[in-house]
């Protein structure tokens, strides 16, 4: 792979044989005759690598193009080329940054390999850089969308917990944005360069969610073919998110508090101790508070994980963020599809504002993918949206809910849930919100209603005063 070389050396037959080397290489090679030349060079231009002599005569020296192409540019590859005799200092150049040297007279072909291998090294540097740009925009904190209260109280919240390591809980209803928060979270945090591990805790089975949480030895179990490091071990030095904390088993709920206390772990079918250093960040759907009082769920592990709370609001209760919801989906499916960024006709727009949103802003970015394909120009028209009376058909409402980068049985739970939300949701408000009306309607015991409408998140109440309303 073609790289630009800046080559700095002060005897002229030396340079001229390397630009000569390099660029039969393939690779765009420029010259300095002094260090002068080539901290001028630096501050006007890029570079993926220099080679440097380490002794360029009177004047800036190799050492302070070295620093002067790191302090500017941390990703560039630094070659020093050494005098017989100077491996120590040149051992000095290296703890200050430099990739490697080459001592003179050198090989030509070693110093092919050691240029290579720089610039290899600059590559995955540079990659590396451009990938956690990408996540931060991806993921970062200018993906959380609102300008209501509810949304103001996240975002404050975000900004002064992201910093501290405590254990931060995220509530909501599914599609809210669980995730994202946590993602913020991350990327705002000391713990931003580690890795971010997310882990779905509804979508293990239960047999085996303490080998995907704290890994296995070979032959701890049927199937174990070899070792196997958790998500906690793989989030070393970085976060943990795990989502649908409340469906977690009782047994796993009392390893992770142990994980929370120790800051220690053992793998399954082995008794050594391994360290941990990781950040908690939750998420549930569920009121974890009436789990505990049911007995569903530990009251040690609950205060444990919600050290801080942060309460997303469902799209329903956020309509006016709408909007500029719709510009930030509708632009990134364009870029997808690589066509004109599609726009919402008034019409449009209104008619998403009198829909229920059981799935929340997921729902909307599924709806919004569609009519985006479906439109025949970049205006998306009411009826592109295929919503009748501001609820979907039910074929396209389990479509709209279904997040297809979600494994089957996860996907299938939330298609699921979303149902029982929008159905129980039209129910108590047919009934005004009583619970034992509804209850008799639809055929279900008043207590089994009760458990479901919390497990829902759901508050008969609320369906009172709308009615009155």
């Amino acid at each position: 792979m073609s790289a630009r070389i800046l080559v700095v050396e002060d005897e002229p037959a030396i340079r001229v044989a390397l630009r000569g080397l390099l660029a039969r290489e393939g690779h765009e090679v420029e010259l300095a005759e002094s260090g002068e030349v080539a901290l001028d060079r630096l501050a006007r231009e890029d570079y993926d690598l220099v080679l440097t002599d380490l002794a360029l005569g009177r004047g800036a020296s190799g050492m302070d193009v070295l620093l002067a192409a790191k302090r500017d540019r941390p990703e560039t590859a630094v070659v020093m080329i050494t005098a017989h005799g100077s491996e120590k200092i040149a051992v000095e150049a290296m703890k200050s940054g430099a990739d490697d040297y080459v001592p003179k007279p050198f090989d030509n072909d070693e110093l092919r390999v050691i240029v290579a291998r720089a610039l290899d090294r600059h590559r995955l540097q540079r990659e590396n850089r451009l990938l956690r740009e990408q996540i931060a925009r991806e993921f970062g904190y200018d993906r959380l969308i609102g300008s209501g209260p509810g949304m103001r109280r996240v975002f404050e919240t975000v900004q002064k917990v992201a910093e501290t390591d405590v254990s931060v809980l995220v509530r909501g209803e599914s599609g809210t944005g669980k995730e994202l928060v946590a993602q913020a979270l991350h990327n705002a945090s000391p713990r931003r360069g580690a890795p971010f591990v997310a882990v779905n805790c509804a979508a293990i089975h239960r047999e085996l969610v303490e080998s995907e949480l704290f890994g296995h030895e070979k032959g701890a179990f049927t199937g174990a073919d070899r070792r196997r490091i958790g998500r906690f071990e793989a989030a070393q030095g970085g976060t943990i998110f795990l989502d649908e904390i409340g469906d977690m088993a009782p047994e796993t709920q009392a390893k992770v508090l142990r994980v929370l206390e120790e800051r220690r772990l053992e793998r399954v079918g082995s008794t050594d101790t391994i360290e941990v250093d990781v950040r908690i960040v939750s998420a549930t759907h569920r009121d974890l508070k009436a789990l505990v009082r049911e007995g569903r769920f530990r009251e040690d592990l609950y205060y444990r994980l919600a050290v801080v709370e942060i309460a997303l609001p469902p799209l329903r209760e956020r309509l006016e963020d709408l909007p500029a919801l719709a510009e930030r989906f509708l632009g990134g499916i364009a870029e997808r599809l690589a066509r004109e960024p599609g726009r919402l006709s008034a019409g449009a727009l209104a008619r998403l504002s009198r829909h229920d949103w059981p799935g929340n802003v997921r729902e909307l970015r599924n709806v919004l993918e569609r009519a985006a394909v479906l439109a025949s120009g970049p205006e998306i028209r009411e009826t592109d949206l295929r919503l009748v009376d501001g609820v979907a058909s039910e074929e396209e409402a389990l479509a709209s809910t279904a997040d297809l980068e979600l494994p089957f049985a996860e996907a299938k739970r939330q298609t699921v849930e979303d149902f029982e939300r929008r159905y129980l949701s039209e129910a108590l408000r047919e009934h005004e919100g009583n619970v034992s009306r509804t209850a008799s309607a639809i055929g279900m015991v008043r207590q089994s209603l009760q458990q479901k409408i919390r497990e829902l998140g759901l508050k008969a109440e609320e369906f009172r005063r709308r009615s009155r309303d």
